[in-house]
């Protein structure tokens, strides 16, 4: 057991911890296969919709100077880890294309029906895993070792600029690639892996992983129901406010590492991230509301056991060992929402249903 959790990790981290550890004189690992031809990141694609961070960029230059005869300049643009769905000028300015593409990708329209599709979904028989399968059939692994995989692949799906979406599918199903539209491929895995497991045990893998789920890849996440709560809260300000979409990002990924999070379905999860996210930046203000309880179906006293569990992860009093989410959204293009805390005491009154 201790040797199953003390497992190699290749990312960026084993180099700091080997440091950390006075591991300089350890024996090098293997070199890597020759290099191939370089893989354009899915970040790196200009058609993409999974840009992430602050990037410098030509606001539609060249039309905008035919037309009026007139340059654009260059305009920081700061653009939501999804990419598209809210963009800002360095003056404030939001890019109103950037908001039409928003529109046809959350169907507003049908919003309803598909929120109520999707709660139909999770609550299908077999779509959820079991809260306590460590206990009942994977007894041979712990919570513990459950976190240490979840804080790799969040360091895995950094390495690879995944979506959002697949590293919480991936944590969902234990390897999912079909949202990304140019995944690693089996070398990148093997690598990844530190070669402990070669080319067809990995695709052998794949494959029975694909007969356990019957090949029914499709599944609502927490990521999944959060976009939808957060372009609700958005809707209601005066102004998007991209700190409140990246913290809810990464509570939502904080989530992951609790196995305790398991017995939730993922709409409460993410309405309990909304709640939090909103006592964070908001705690005067009361974090939920009518409009919030009629959209999301639930009350807050519902959300409180779920909103503790996650706030334990966002002031480290549970995880703390497990920084991969911490570092990853304490830099400036995530607007360090890793470093906000919250007031340790979430006042009682807050968690009373709320009467029309």
């Amino acid at each position: 057991m201790a040797d199953k959790e003390n497992c190699v990790r290749i990312t960026r981290g084993m180099k700091r911890k080997a440091v950390a550890a006075g591991m300089e004189s350890a024996p090098l690992p293997p070199p890597p296969p020759p290099p191939r031809k370089k893989r354009v990141a899915l970040g790196e694609i200009s058609n993409s919709s999974s840009v992430l961070g602050e990037r410098q960029v030509e606001v539609e230059a060249k039309s905008k100077k035919r037309k009026s005869g007139k340059g654009v300049k260059k305009a920081l643009v700061l653009v939501e880890e999804e990419g598209g769905r809210v963009s800002w000028s360095k003056a404030g300015v939001r890019d109103e294309s950037a908001a039409k593409r928003d529109d046809l990708r959350m169907c507003a329209a049908y919003v309803s029906d598909i929120y109520d599709y999707l709660k139909d979904m999770e609550m299908r028989s077999g779509k959820q895993a079991l809260p306590d399968y460590l206990e009942k059939v994977q007894k041979d692994l712990s919570a513990n070792m459950r976190g240490i995989l979840v804080d790799w692949l969040v360091e895995v799906s950094e390495e690879y600029k995944s979506l959002p979406d697949t590293l919480h599918l991936a944590i969902s199903y234990v390897d999912s690639k079909y949202e990304e539209i140019r995944p690693p491929n089996v070398d990148d895995f093997c690598y990844i892996a530190d070669y402990t497991y070669n080319k067809q045990q990995v695709v052998k893998m794949e494959a029975d992983v694909l007969k356990s789920l019957d090949f029914e890849i499709s599944r609502p996440t927490t990521k999944t129901f959060l976009r939808i709560f957060t372009t609700f809260v958005q809707a209601k300000l005066k102004a998007p406010n991209l700190q409140f979409e990246f913290l809810g990002c990464y509570l939502a990924e904080l989530s992951l590492l609790d196995y305790g999070c398991l017995k939730f379905l993922p709409s409460l999860v993410a309405a309990s991230v909304i709640f939090l996210a909103r006592f964070t930046i908001w705690p005067m203000a009361h974090p939920w509301c009518l409009e919030l309880q009629e959209n999301t179906g639930y009350r807050p006293s519902e959300l409180k056991t779920c909103v503790h569990i996650v706030q334990g992860l966002q002031l480290s009093k549970a995880g703390a060992s497990l920084v991969a989410i911490r570092e990853k959204y304490n830099q400036h293009n995530f607007k360090l929402v890793a470093s906000l805390t919250s007031f340790p005491k979430i006042p009682d009154s807050y968690f009373e249903d709320l009467e029309k």
